[in-house]
């Protein structure tokens, strides 16, 4: 059966991958308020997750953006 509201899924998508985004980013809000003065190595393996997954999460936003008609121009120079 097709979908008679196809746009309508997409910006449900949208909003599910912006705020997984939104929750990534705050993981890595949250882990820099309490990082000490002197890292330490599980300090930097921690951030290097909490950064994966944060990148991760924005190029799905940005996937589910595309999907939902959100297409933007580069904004870089050429």
């Amino acid at each position: 059966m097709t979908d008679l509201y196809p746009a309508a899924d997409q910006r449900k998508l949208l909003r599910r991958a912006a705020t997984a985004h939104t929750a990534a980013a705050r993981d890595v809000e949250t882990f820099l308020r309490r990082l000490p003065e002197v890292p330490d190595p599980a300090d930097i393996t921690e951030y290097a997750t909490l950064l994966t997954r944060e990148e991760q999460t924005r190029a799905e936003r940005q996937d589910a953006a595309d999907a939902a008609g959100l297409q933007l121009p580069s904004l870089g120079s050429e």
